[in-house]
């Protein structure tokens, strides 16, 4: 691929990555469907490791459906973006645990910001949850890199037959 190409489809990524960014900034700070605009007068925090996770499994008919999905898969789901886009904006952001140091500050820096002005509540089992979601993002970041590679080996192998 030529240079220009390159610039002009890592300025693509990064547009992408930064509405990814101020989308899920919006949910987790702004929207109104999760109450994230009515702060508390109390600061709200879980530090016990699996407290929460294991509430939503206990009581998942009581809470019901939606609110399972969104606690549990969509803290995963929510994170993956960024495990897959981080290595495609970044020239040494390709590493596994470079990756994984990433998502957890991004999720740390999201809970804090949370617990610092009574949003939503700060959550160990989010952080976990989160971390788990940018390193399935970033796996699914190498299996596309992975087909893209063995892809092009055999177009290139094919017009090596002719």
């Amino acid at each position: 691929m030529k240079s220009n190409s390159k610039k002009g489809v890592r300025v693509i990524w990064w547009i992408l990555f930064i509405c990814y960014l101020v989308g899920i900034s919006y949910f987790l700070f702004f929207s109104e469907r999760y109450g994230r605009t009515e702060g508390t007068s109390e600061y709200r925090y879980n530090l016990t490791l699996f407290k929460e996770i294991n509430r939503f499994i206990t009581y998942h008919r009581t809470i019901g459906l939606e609110g399972f999905f969104v606690n549990l898969v969509g803290n995963v789901v929510a994170f993956m973006p960024f495990g897959f886009g981080l290595p495609l904006i970044s020239s040494r952001d390709h590493k596994f645990f470079r990756i994984l140091f990433w998502s957890f500050g991004f999720s740390l820096s999201i809970e804090t910001i949370q617990l610092v002005y009574k949003i939503g509540i700060f959550d160990v089992d989010d952080l976990l949850l989160n971390t788990i979601g940018g390193i399935l993002g970033y796996w699914c970041y190498c299996i596309v890199m992975l087909l893209i590679k063995h892809g092009g080996k055999k177009r290139v192998a094919k017009k090596r037959e002719y």
